[in-house]
């Protein structure tokens, strides 16, 4: 593919979380992984120069007591896992450009390195630790920090541990790190978890760090004190400049990429990322990364995947019936990015069937056909007159692009995914409104026809280009039926809308179905049994209210109910549910999905753009499938069903008192 780049490229570094190999990663990895690939697949687009790193965390007790189960040596079972790893990635087609093991010799002698630095420095002293140790998050909690006696972060059993340790003195940094926070607004994104860590880890005293362990041996040794092995969150967060060469004889990808633009993580890792890892920057004179995007979790209707609960989910399993582009395109449209999302089996061929069968494959088969039936089968590009239709058209196509622009830099792939589909869908409604059909039965209107099918033909390379981050296959086989040449993927070449076609640019005889339809009932339980469980299919109607029974409250009750000023995103209807419509909505401070029963009294566009005001603190509940993080507030008269609205010129995420 050719594209158009700058004399000098600019950089742009993205990561994932290096995985922990304690089993068969499931969709959640994948969901992280196929997130920054498509970050990185779209600034490559834009010219830039792109390092993606993703990688595994193999050092802690929990490995070694898993290696011992299976009877394997700890290098033997992670570097199987890893070799799984880098399978999958290829499956799924994951762009990345480094595979880091925190086992490699590469890694360990850097974070050697970097150990004896914080010693150097007096950044470290040894003591004694005493606290109750989570095996599988690595981490130690108070007693009131545990939730009903166990972990607060997995829910797993604590164990009482005593032994002599080296401390990070954290404390010293704690100052320099809120600084760091209030004079760049954009690093930890969504807004929300930045203000749980400053809450609830900076503000009531941040506690000095235990960074080594005497009761296993499985991992880097502290330079001249071997019997402590060098805590796995400085081991495991040093990846991210290890990586690059970082404390080795070459340094120049390390001088070259970094900081990192964004380490994409998910929200359990949070505080990690957010606080101990910016701190031990600081303590070795590095600069920060620019951004610490957190994302949501994966959810099932019957909550948190689980072997025991029968309802996990594996990529290959959908990639091998479905194909990798529908598995992708569900990932980063169903679940808004820096929240959770749920996946259900119905959702699932729901989107296949709506999205990409019907709006897409069929747009295309449509095309294709048209354009072998009236030209046959060449592109028309001369002698082309101007419908009444056309300047609405392209209008809306360049719209799209200015917004999936906007909405991609702040990683919001399902407002881009949703903005992409409605160009599909104008493009949908362009045929109907010009009736080709009816143009062909009369000579005189041959040029408008012409023009016609040069349109369509140029708003599905647009699309096509827009959606090269999303899916690998889909471009090349809207390009392949359509004659083009893949110079025409470029990004560049969107910038204007016509004029680009080549003169006898021949489609394919026969458009090829590229997203074939399913069938709901069998697709639907094919899934639910390679779950290996029973996942049963929770239909919430949206509860009806009745006449209220006017009951007096205190202002304190009133005070509990967050009401907060919200612009709406992006709005579409809940399959199979006449009432519900689906809004992703900016709350300012994050965004956030609300499914409301407003859909016989507002048309989904009609909403974007809207100011509405969300109850934000109201609990999460699953209506139809989608998950509902909070209420759009609406009034009712003689069965009219009107918003409440607010002057346009308050902020999201203002509160309305």
């Amino acid at each position: 593919m050719e594209a158009t780049f700058v004399s000098e490229q600019q950089t742009f570094y993205i990561t994932t979380p290096i995985y922990y190999p304690s089993g068969k990663f499931h969709i959640g990895t994948a969901y992280t992984t196929v997130a920054t690939d498509a970050i990185a697949r779209y600034k490559r687009l834009k010219g830039f120069d792109v390092r993606f790193l993703t990688g595994m965390d193999e050092h802690g007790q929990k490995i070694q007591e898993k290696a011992q189960e299976t009877g394997m040596h700890p290098q033997d079972y992670v570097n199987e896992i890893a070799e799984g790893a880098k399978k999958l990635w290829a499956t799924m087609d994951i762009s990345y450009n480094d595979f880091i093991q925190t086992t490699q010799k590469r890694h360990i002698d850097a974070v050697e390195k970097i150990f004896q630095k914080f010693l150097d420095n007096g950044d470290i002293y040894k003591g004694e630790y005493e606290g109750l140790y989570c095996v599988p998050c690595e981490s130690y909690y108070t007693e009131t920090q545990l939730v009903d006696g166990k972990c607060p972060d997995c829910g797993r059993e604590v164990r009482k541990v005593k032994e002599e340790s080296y401390f990070f003195n954290m404390k010293k940094y704690a100052d320099r790190l809120l600084e760091y926070y209030e004079n760049n607004l954009e690093f930890i994104e969504p807004e929300s978890r930045k203000n749980e860590m400053i809450n609830n880890f900076i503000k009531p005293g941040l506690e000095d760090l235990s960074v080594s362990r005497t009761s296993f041996d499985w991992g880097i040794k502290v330079p001249g004190d071997a019997k402590h092995v060098i805590y796995v969150w400085v081991d495991a967060l040093s990846n991210y400049i290890t990586a690059l060469g970082y404390g080795s004889d070459n340094e120049e990808l390390f001088n070259k990429y970094w900081p990192a633009d964004v380490h994409v993580v998910g929200k359990d890792i949070v505080r990690f990322h957010t606080i101990y890892w910016p701190i031990f920057l600081m303590a070795l004179d590095l600069p920060l990364p620019k951004k610490i995007f957190a994302h949501g979790f994966i959810m099932m209707k019957d909550g948190k995947m689980s072997k025991s609960k029968g309802n996990v989910v594996y990529p290959e399993m959908l990639i091998e019936r479905y194909g990798l582009d529908a598995t992708r395109y569900f990932l980063l449209r169903e679940l808004p990015f820096g929240q959770d999302g749920v996946f259900s089996p119905e959702s699932f061929v729901d989107r296949t069937n709506f999205d990409l069968a019907n709006d897409l494959g069929n747009l295309l088969n449509r095309t294709v056909s048209m354009m072998n039936k009236y030209f046959d089968g060449v592109i028309p590009t001369d002698n082309l007159e101007t419908t009444e239709f056309d300047t609405a058209l392209k209008a809306h196509a360049e719209n799209v692009r200015v917004k999936y622009e906007e909405s991609m830099e702040k990683m919001q792939f399902s407002v881009v995914l949703s903005e992409l589909w409605s160009l599909v869908s104008r493009t949908n409604k362009y045929i109907d409104e010009t009736a080709p059909w009816v143009l062909a039965k009369e000579e005189a209107d041959k040029p408008k026809l012409a023009a016609v099918m040069n349109n369509l033909a140029e708003s599905l390379r647009h699309i096509a280009v827009m959606i090269q981050p999303f899916m690998t296959n889909a471009p090349k086989q809207i390009f392949e039926q359509l004659g083009f040449d893949e110079k025409l993927l470029a990004w560049d070449t969107i910038e204007t809308f016509g004029n680009i076609i080549p003169q006898n640019i021949k489609v394919a005889e026969k458009g090829t179905p590229i997203f074939p339809r399913l069938d709901v009932e069998v697709e639907v339980e094919y899934i639910r049994e390679q779950m290996k469980g029973s996942v049963k299919s929770v239909e919430e109607e949206t509860p009806t209210v009745e006449a209220p029974q006017t009951e007096e409250i205190t202002i304190d009750d009133f005070m509990k109910v967050d009401l907060r000023v919200a612009t709406v995103l992006a709005c579409e209807p809940v399959a199979k549910a006449k009432k519900l419509l689906k809004l992703q909505v900016d709350l300012g401070y994050e965004q956030r999905q609300v499914v409301s029963g407003i859909a016989e009294h507002y048309k989904p566009e009609e909403l974007i753009g809207k100011k509405v005001v969300v109850v934000a603190n109201l609990k999460p509940v699953t209506l139809r499938g989608e998950l509902s993080q909070g209420m759009i507030l609406a009034g009712s008269h003689d069965g009219v069903l009107t918003l409440a609205t607010v002057d346009p010129k308050l902020a999201n995420g203002a509160q309305v008192k």
